[in-house]
Formats: C-alpha cells, sequence, structure tokens
C-alpha cells in the first residue's frame, strides 16, 4: 500500500485529489495538509511513502517542503503538482531532491500513474514541463563548460590549468563565472546543476 499526504492549500482541489487518490486499491491518502508548515507536523506522527503537493502556498511552499524532506533521515519521494510551468521551479524542485513533476490539469490516470512510478523508483516530470525546461538555454561557454566537467571529476584547480594549458588565475575566473551563472554556491553545486541540465 503506498500512504500519501495530499498537501494543497485550495480545500476543493486538496478533497478532490484525496478523493480520486483513495479510489484506487494500492493507495491510501493518510492525511491531508494546507501548507509545508502542517505537512511537516503531520509527518512526526505517520509514515509517508510519497507527499504530493502544490508549489505555491502559505507558511511554507511546495519547493520549501520538498528542501525540509531532502534533510531527513526517513526517505519520502516528493511529487509536486502545480498549475506553474515556470522552468526555476522545476530547476529548483529538483536539486530539492523532488521526484515527479506534474501539472494540475493533466488527465487524473497521469497523477495515478506519476505516484506508482515515483514509488518504484522513477522520476517523472510532465513532457509539457520537460520541453520548457529544454528551452531553457545553456549560459555556459565552452570553456567554461571544460572547466566545470573537470572540477566536477574532482581535478584541483592546478590540474585543470594544466589539462586546459590555461593558468590557474584564468581557471578560477571561468569557475566563478559558471558559479555565478548557475546561481550555484560552489563548483560541486554548480556542476551537478549543469549536469541536471544536460550542459555538462
Amino acid at each position: 500500500m503506498i500512504k500519501v499526504l495530499v498537501v494543497e492549500d485550495q480545500a476543493m482541489v486538496r478533497g478532490a485529489i484525496s478523493a480520486l487518490l483513495s479510489l484506487e486499491d494500492n493507495i491510501d491518502v493518510i492525511g491531508q495538509a494546507e501548507n509545508g508548515k502542517q505537512a511537516v507536523k503531520i509527518l512526526e506522527d505517520n509514515t509517508v511513502d510519497i507527499v504530493l503537493t502544490d508549489i505555491e502556498m502559505p507558511e511554507m511552499t511546495g519547493i520549501e517542503l520538498a528542501e525540509h524532506l531532502a534533510q531527513q533521515p526517513i526517505a519520502i519521494k516528493t511529487i509536486i503538482m502545480t498549475t506553474f510551468s515556470k522552468v526555476g521551479y522545476i530547476k529548483r524542485s529538483m536539486q530539492a531532491g523532488v521526484k515527479g513533476f506534474i501539472l494540475k490539469e493533466a488527465p487524473s490516470d497521469q497523477l495515478v500513474d506519476a505516484v506508482n512510478q515515483v514509488y518504484n523508483g522513477r522520476k517523472v516530470i510532465d513532457p509539457e514541463l520537460a520541453i520548457s525546461a529544454l528551452d531553457d538555454n545553456d549560459p555556459l561557454t565552452d570553456k567554461e563548460r571544460k572547466a566545470l566537467r573537470l572540477a566536477s571529476e574532482g581535478l584541483k584547480t592546478g590540474e585543470i590549468a594544466d589539462k586546459l594549458f590555461l593558468s590557474e588565475g584564468t581557471v578560477r575566473n571561468y569557475l566563478s563565472e559558471c558559479i555565478a551563472k548557475l546561481n550555484a554556491s560552489n563548483r560541486v553545486e554548480a556542476g551537478r546543476i549543469a549536469k541536471q541540465k544536460g550542459w555538462l
């Protein structure tokens, strides 16, 4: 039995999604929450396999909830359902370890399928969202990409400089540019983001 927590600030939508999932023989909706904070409280007392959450909610958003869950010792998978197909949301959600990303207007069988797929260890992204993510242009230059690829393989600045026949200062500049362009906090995160995007 797949145990699901539904998190959505609109009561009617929350109720409808919960009722829909409850019709499935292998899905048990163990609770409903109107925002991320309420969800965290429910999760303190309940075992859940999947959190199905909206993004834009008061007090704690769906992405903030996913980030919180990613830091917990228990493995809870997160699926985001939204009406907003913003590329930035997809990017932040994936960084937070979200396993599924579907549009609310998708047919109900797609939602049920997403829950089953994610439960079985797969990632699910709505094709429409995947296409909009592809439109997200690669900001890296060829030289920055080469430096970042080597950095993500664990090479130090000096080793990268030797391989690319550049000075260490130039390599540092390239890596700083990558970090800034990808809105990352360090070269490791920049490499991870670029890999997720298929830019490396």
